[in-house]
């Protein structure tokens, strides 16, 4: 398991929390700044629009991370009567995952920078420190992508849905998503992984320049 190898060296897996609190943090934050900004204080007043990891932890999001590497943060409460738009609703799902994605950008400059002079991940540990942070923003970005219920991407596809079919969306979706995890893990079929990995590798790409994977 990812821990078990991480647990090897301790300074690694603080660096592995850290990045995992931070991924979620912005994540969430994003979702409620955006939603914010369309005309919806309800994040606000529930005291989302904030830096504060404690204020979006989930904690079966935040096991899922530790345990497979990948979860989510506690859902933003959002008023869609408030937006401006209708619109509004798809800018506001794909806010965090765009600001996973900048993070993460951010977070490789060095990256991309030691590549170009021929410095290895494995010759400097700070590099592997930042690699993991922005390989977790990227694997984070690419789960809430999936169109699955509760995900992210499941409220891009709920905006072309009438409100019955939306209904019937919500209410599979968790099971179809933990069904897929249980099955991952009870068998050698790589499901999730399977979908996943393109994503990550085009975020990957797009992010660091490459496609090489340190978590």
């Amino acid at each position: 398991m990812l821990i078990a190898n991480l647990i090897q060296n301790p300074l690694l897996l603080i660096t592995f929390i850290i990045s995992i609190l931070l991924a979620i943090t912005v994540h969430e934050f994003a979702h409620a700044y955006t939603a914010l900004k369309a005309g919806d204080p309800t994040a606000k007043v529930m005291g989302r629009v904030t830096l504060n990891p404690i204020a979006h932890l989930d904690p079966m999001g935040t096991i899922f991370l530790f345990l497979v590497g990948f979860g989510w943060g506690k859902p933003v409460p959002t008023n869609p009567s408030n937006f401006r738009k209708k619109s509004d609703e798809i800018l506001i799902a794909l806010s965090g995952i765009i600001a996973n994605l900048i993070f993460a950008a951010v977070l490789a400059i060095p990256l991309r920078i030691a590549s170009l002079k021929g410095i290895t991940l494995d010759s400097n540990l700070w590099l592997n420190m930042l690699s993991i942070a922005v390989d977790i923003n990227i694997v984070l970005a690419a789960f809430n992508i999936l169109p699955i219920s509760p995900l992210d991407g499941s409220h891009v596809v709920e905006y072309f849905m009438s409100e019955e079919s939306k209904i019937n969306f919500r209410t599979y979706g968790p099971f179809i998503l933990l069904g897929i995890l249980i099955i991952d893990r009870a068998s050698n079929l790589s499901i999730l992984s399977g979908i996943m990995e393109p994503i990550i590798r085009i975020f990957s790409i797009i992010v660091k320049g490459t496609f090489s994977f340190f978590i």
